[in-house]
């Protein structure tokens, strides 16, 4: 267990952005390496976009001895986070879960998750949405330890690359949220 010394999960301030956008481009930097640099740029941008816009519902920080060390965008919609209501996702979706490098395997990835999942919860939600590509294989394994689903009708083209929806049913019994994980954390 993660002391409220060690790691505290809390809300974002507009302060935070340069901080935030930091640690992103830190974690997503390893990406540059595999992808094309027009399309890294283009990548970029839109995590850098996705910071300094106003759409988010919430951003979410990990904070580990007061430095920011992961976040995690939390949006309502697919009309939200894409700019794309034909989509049809009507429910949360988390967006740049990001965990520094150096800070990984601290828990902050799941605890960031847990709390996007209490906040969709609390806005009347029955689920949380997400997308990624296999390039991210390590997350991918961590959404399918938390219970997340492939939820194929909400995959999407990016190019030639599939970005491929998953889905986590949100339940709450007897009080706090279930986010069941069947290992240690990953980030």
């Amino acid at each position: 267990m993660y002391t409220a010394a060690e790691l505290i999960i809390r809300d974002a301030t507009d302060a935070d952005r340069e901080a935030i956008a930091s640690v992103l481009l830190e974690a997503y930097s390893e990406y540059s390496a595999v992808l094309p640099e027009a399309y890294w740029t283009e990548y970029r941008d839109s995590i850098l976009d996705s910071v300094h816009g106003d759409t988010p519902a919430a951003r979410i920080v990990a904070e580990l001895d007061e430095v920011i060390v992961g976040s995690v965008l939390l949006f309502t919609s697919s009309a939200a986070a894409y700019g794309r209501p034909e989509m049809g996702i009507v429910t949360p979706i988390i967006r740049l879960l990001a965990v520094s490098p150096g800070a990984r395997g601290r828990g902050a990835a799941l605890l960031l998750i847990r709390e996007a999942a209490a906040r969709s919860l609390a806005l009347g939600a029955s689920s949380l949405n997400l997308h990624t590509s296999d390039m991210m294989a390590s997350a991918i394994r961590l959404y399918e330890r938390l219970g997340f689903q492939r939820a194929y009708e909400t995959d999407i083209h990016n190019g030639s690359t599939l970005v491929k929806g998953y889905r986590l049913e949100l339940s709450v019994t007897g009080g706090p949220l279930i986010v069941a994980e069947t290992g240690d954390p990953a980030n």
